[in-house]
């Protein structure tokens, strides 16, 4: 069995694809053979760390083993899962806890079951509960052409609110306006300042969801109205912003969104997955796939991500 596996702390270059032995279910897990693993930025960051040995913490593909005890998933199934804490899905087999996968509809393919997974119920958890988007509501998306932003995005619009997209280059306009933003913005660092309130005739926005890290954290905190919230979710991407309590403006709120949070338990994971895929199946979101991979070219996804130039999400095929 072939794995991506990383040996040091590093670039791109650290993933290597080796032979490993080939993993067997014990009580209560399923061996899958994994037909498509998501690439995700959180990856990269777990790469320079070196926090695990197998990367990847979701994927898709089908069920070949089960063992003692297992009786909600037969050989054949197709199922999908998250494993934000042990990773190992960049692989051509996978043992997981037969609690921690869901069933994929026969309507949604590999490919989008597996692109909408980890981002998807990310971008649920954020418009949902981190703010609960209100019909009417004014929020800004940061990097709004990104695999999170763009999903974020539907989601949102789906709820009755309007959308000031963010986006780093002019070419990245088109994608996010796909996606549904009312408005896109070119911008960096805190350019998007004055462009945001003379959009909201200087009232501000109810939300901002900033996945750019430090450098657009305090940018972030002006373009809120009173009472409006901030969803954080970027210290992998940069530092981490420090605030003085007292400096908060305009009593915000700010909030730092954790996946792991939303699906505590097996029962939330089938009940939020259930709910994302019912999106997908109705329409209301649609997934962007901007580029596929063979297994053994892990370390040009990670250059290619790590890059900014992609948009939409990253697969790794075994």
């Amino acid at each position: 069995m072939k794995a991506i596996v990383i040996n040091e702390a590093g670039g791109p270059e650290v993933l290597q694809l080796r032979e490993r032995p080939a993993p067997r279910p014990g009580p209560g897990e399923v061996l899958v053979d994994v037909r498509v693993a998501g690439v995700n930025f959180f990856d990269t960051a777990i790469r320079r760390q070196a926090l695990t040995e197998v990367p990847g913490a979701e994927g898709v593909g089908v069920v070949v083993e089960t063992g003692e005890g297992v009786h909600e998933f037969a050989l054949g199934d197709r199922v999908a899962w998250l494993t934000i804490t042990t990773f190992n899905s960049y692989a051509e087999q996978i043992v997981l806890p037969a609690s921690g996968v869901v069933a994929v509809p026969d309507t949604i393919d590999d490919e989008t079951a597996a692109a909408v997974l980890l981002q998807g119920l990310t971008a649920q958890h954020f418009a949902t509960v981190s703010h609960p988007v209100q019909p009417g509501d004014i929020t800004v998306v940061h990097a709004a052409a990104g695999g999170v932003g763009m999903l974020l995005t539907q989601v949102i619009k789906s709820r009755g609110g309007t959308v000031i997209g963010l986006v780093s280059r002019p070419e990245k306009v088109e994608l996010a306006a796909s996606a549904g933003a009312d408005h896109v913005l070119v911008s960096s660092g805190d350019a998007f300042v004055e462009p945001v309130q003379e959009l909201t005739g200087g009232k501000g926005v109810h939300a901002v969801f900033d996945g750019a890290g430090a450098t657009t954290f305090a940018a972030s905190l002006k373009v809120l109205r009173t009472h409006g919230t901030l969803v954080f979710y970027g210290p992998l991407i940069g530092d981490v912003p420090t605030i003085a309590m007292n400096d908060i403006p305009r009593s915000t709120r700010i909030t730092y969104g954790v996946t792991e949070d939303y699906i505590r338990t097996p029962q939330e994971l089938t009940a939020r997955t259930a709910e994302l895929f019912a999106l997908v199946e109705k329409g209301d979101l649609v997934v962007r796939i901007s580029a596929r991979y063979p297994l053994a070219e892990a370390a040009r996804a990670h250059a290619d991500i790590e890059s900014r130039k992609t948009t939409g999400k990253l697969l790794l095929i075994p």
